[in-house]
């Protein structure tokens, strides 16, 4: 690990400054980095893939760490609030079940009581050629990416090119479906954006998987009130059951009319995707339907369309269907 100063940010602003990286156009893995938890930060650094001079802690900043709300009002959460936190919150649990399936499914306890929910979203691609600290990837300012004709059975099945990561966030599909917000504060003030708009693509942004830019930071994320977030839920398979990213993962959610059809519905694919990946056609098919075996069946179908594999992952496919259609029969009878 490369030498850093340490500093404690007393405020929001205090932190913006902080993070200033002097030079814009420096390389941005030798830039200053903000730190929630840590979790992913330092083993990037301890790999030498991320260099910062300076990184700046946020949990010494006021009021970072609450949850505030309920599911008429919609909830407010802080960047700097664990995952355990958002896990154990009764009035998450009670308007936002698929939030709290999410937070559940991350790590192990340990890292969810150190790991936040903002550092959840900002996390750096798993990929085994980005993390390998001698191999200098196409998100590392190399000239390949390696997974495109290597070992490739984590990679992206939707959106990659020229890189094909995936991005490793839980939390990060249901809040989507969930239609959350994010405030970024910065050098040039503060301002809220939805989250499916946060995350971008290689082909767009091929150093980074957000938006963000040098001296941002995200101090908070608001869920509003929906008529279909009670009735939301987050399935994930992983290889080992303790401890594992998604291989593949479905946030649904679905608001149900008197007549039991579809009056609104999300649906957001994890583990397949270098940024969550909603399938608006699949959402549209359901509408006005009613959940049975035919319809869970089609939209299955719909949402793995354009679905490009590469070598070692098409499972990630017929994987990706079974959860959508598991997770639609969950909420036709919830």
């Amino acid at each position: 690990m490369k030498a850093f100063e340490w500093a404690n940010a007393q405020s929001i602003d205090d932190a913006v400054k902080l993070l200033d990286p002097g030079d814009p156009h420096a390389d941005p893995d030798e830039m200053p980095r903000p730190m929630g938890g840590g979790q992913d930060l330092l083993t990037t650094m301890k790999s030498y893939i991320t260099r910062p001079p300076r990184v700046v802690n946020l949990k010494t900043i006021p009021g970072l760490g609450q949850i505030a709300g309920n599911g008429q009002q919609g909830l407010t959460i802080g960047a700097e609030v664990t995952i355990t936190q958002l896990a154990e919150h009764p009035e998450v649990g009670k308007s936002f079940p698929g939030l709290v399936e999410a937070a559940h499914s991350i790590a192990t306890p340990q890292i969810r009581n150190m790991g936040t929910v903002g550092g959840n979203l900002c996390q750096r691609p798993r990929c085994w050629y980005y993390r390998l600290e001698n191999v200098k990837c196409l998100k590392k300012g190399g000239s390949a990416c390696y997974a495109a004709s290597g070992e490739n059975k984590y990679n992206a099945i939707f959106g990659g090119g020229p890189s094909y990561v995936v991005h490793p966030s839980d939390l990060a599909p249901m809040l989507v479906a969930l239609g959350a917000t994010v405030t970024i504060n910065g050098p040039d003030g503060k301002h809220d954006l939805p989250l499916e708009q946060f995350f971008t693509l290689p082909s767009d942004n091929l150093r980074h998987e957000n938006v963000l830019t040098p001296g941002q930071i995200i101090t908070q994320i608001h869920v509003p009130a929906s008529a279909f977030a009670a009735r939301s839920t987050y399935l994930k398979f992983k290889e080992r059951s303790s401890l594992d990213f998604a291989m593949a993962s479905v946030a649904a959610a679905v608001e149900l009319g008197p007549d039991k059809t579809v009056r609104q519905a999300r649906l957001v694919l994890g583990g397949v995707a270098p940024m969550p990946w909603r399938v608006a056609k699949a959402e549209a098919y359901l509408i006005g339907k009613t959940i049975d075996e035919k319809t869970v069946a089609q939209t299955a179908t719909l949402a793995l369309d354009g679905a490009v594999p590469l070598a070692q992952n098409g499972y990630k496919i017929p994987l990706t269907q079974t959860l959508v259609r598991r997770s639609l029969a969950k909420l036709a009878v919830v």
